[in-house]
């Protein structure tokens, strides 16, 4: 029985791949800024990446690492403050795994290692979807992206083979973006932002755990991989799919205005209004099989699981 550490494992994301892990017979330590209540196979070790400080003994007994450890892109007013949160939470929380494999023996054989579409910036125009060879964007997401999947990457020199999954939007009935869609429904409104033109490439929480444990499995994967569908989908047709499947034709399709999401936003509305057509030929190639690969068949299970 393999021991994975892994790391934001009370996240959204992680709560569903600590499960799924545990189900397929890994036992898992969760690096926690708190203990929390164990069982069986699951454990959690304490680390403070603000201090610097980690658990060397969970490091140890670790045969991989899944890392998806970082502050929430869109949970606060982008500050200069917070900004340097977001970029230090995913940064330093990877020079810290590094710095203890460095420093002392182990048995770690591979980090699979979380990252963001957020390394693509606008779709250029000309119809074709963002590859992982891609030039990171300028502007703050694509810096943070790159500066995130660089303190991972460190990683290789250490003879550990990294495998990085840049994340696109992730829909779960549990929260995150899928909810912030939802909210205006229990009030008959189907909120289209800005046009609604603006295309969105997403993912099914369980296919994104599911390609994590994939990338996990699958010695002969390497560096960077989009985990998004084939099928992305504009933020207008998103919506009125949600609108649709949980409304029936009980709702108004309002679109709120551009100006009025920058107000409210501030810097943040850039990443709401923008598109970001993006591949997933990659992973596909690798191998991978999708459970949800439309938007129809994703929110229907999202709502039957509500």
């Amino acid at each position: 029985m393999k021991t994975i550490l892994v790391t934001g494992g009370t996240g959204l994301v992680g709560k569903v791949l600590v499960e799924k892990l545990v189900k397929l017979d890994y036992k898992v330590i969760v690096l926690s800024r708190s203990k929390k209540k164990e069982s069986e196979n699951i454990s959690y070790a304490l680390w403070n990446i603000n201090k610097g400080e980690i658990d060397i003994e969970a490091i140890k007994k670790v045969d991989a690492i899944i890392h998806l450890a970082g502050a929430g892109v869109m949970d606060k007013k982008w500050t200069d403050e917070y900004k340097k949160e977001i970029e230090h939470s995913r940064t330093k929380s990877s020079g810290l795994i590094i710095d203890a494999l460095k420093n002392n023996e182990h048995k770690v054989k591979t980090i699979v290692s979380a990252s963001a579409i957020g390394w693509y910036g606008e779709d250029k125009g000309d119809g074709l979807f963002f590859k992982e060879d891609e030039k990171s964007a300028e502007g703050f997401l694509g810096n943070t992206c790159k500066l995130w999947e660089q303190s991972v990457e460190a990683a290789a020199a250490l003879n550990i083979r990294v495998c990085k999954l840049r994340i696109g939007i992730v829909l779960s009935k549990d929260g995150g973006a899928y909810k912030e869609f939802k909210t205006p429904l229990k009030f008959g409104i189907a909120a289209i932002l800005g046009s609604g033109k603006q295309i969105i490439s997403w993912i099914h929480i369980e296919d994104l755990c599911n390609q994590f444990i994939f990338a996990l499995e699958n010695d002969s994967m390497h560096g960077s991989y989009n985990a998004v569908t084939a099928m992305p989908v504009s933020n207008k047709v998103l919506t009125l799919q949600i609108a649709n499947v949980t409304r029936g034709n009980f709702f108004i399709p309002i679109h709120v205005p551009t100006f009025m999401l920058k107000i409210i936003l501030g810097d943040r509305s850039i990443e709401i209004l923008k598109s970001t057509t993006v591949s997933n030929e990659k992973i596909v190639n690798a191998g991978y099989k999708y459970l949800y690969p439309s938007i129809e068949e994703a929110v229907k299970n999202i709502e039957q699981k509500n």
